[in-house]
């Protein structure tokens, strides 16, 4: 399967990362180095690259958790497209924000997450998705519209290490994915807001 062959990557270069300071400099996505033609390996590499194992644990958990599901709703060719697709978003969304700085850089696949998350919430709008500390499910497609808010306001918000661009990015990316591919899942979605 497609996710878990994800897993496995992800799970492989991070720890590689996180102990060889030299690969994560090169893995990183700096968008200063693509929008000067150089570097563009960083929108890739960028997605497999975590921080900490924190950061790691908390990404590969909401993959798990949303990944093998969707792929089987939609086939393991269009999962990877879908992944791949979110990814890309996700880096060209930090790169055009983010260009004239020489300082920035950023790192995770958290866009790339978003995106599957997001398809998954319109194709299993019925869910119910559980946020820590909070104990109760909150229904998927409202959490989708809070999230959607809140994750613009704070890429608005010019602190902390979060790349909520790239979420942002991601999260828009798989949901226009699905309205390319499988339009009708919006209705879907839509009958079950009421």
């Amino acid at each position: 399967m497609v996710t878990a062959t994800l897993i496995a990557l992800i799970l492989a270069a991070s720890l590689l990362g996180m102990r060889s300071g030299r690969f994560l400099d090169w893995a990183v996505l700096r968008p200063y180095f693509i929008a000067r033609r150089m570097r563009y390996w960083g929108l890739i590499t960028s997605g497999f690259v975590h921080a900490d194992v924190g950061h790691l644990l908390f990404n590969l958990i909401t993959f798990y958790s949303f990944g093998f599901a969707l792929e089987r709703a939609i086939g393991a060719e269009a999962f990877a497209i879908l992944y791949l697709i979110g990814l890309l978003a996700s880096g060209v969304g930090t790169t055009l924000k983010h260009r004239d700085d020489p300082q920035y850089a950023s790192l995770g696949a958290s866009g790339a997450i978003l995106a599957v998350l997001f398809a998954c919430i319109l194709y299993f709008p019925r869910q119910r998705l559980t946020i820590l500390p909070i104990p109760i499910g909150i229904p998927a497609p409202w959490f989708a519209i809070g999230y959607l808010a809140l994750t613009y306001y704070w890429s608005r918000q010019p602190r902390g290490r979060i790349n909520h661009d790239a979420h942002l990015s991601g999260a828009l990316a798989g949901l226009a994915f699905v309205a390319v591919t499988d339009p009708q899942r919006y209705g879907l979605f839509l009958h079950a807001l009421a």
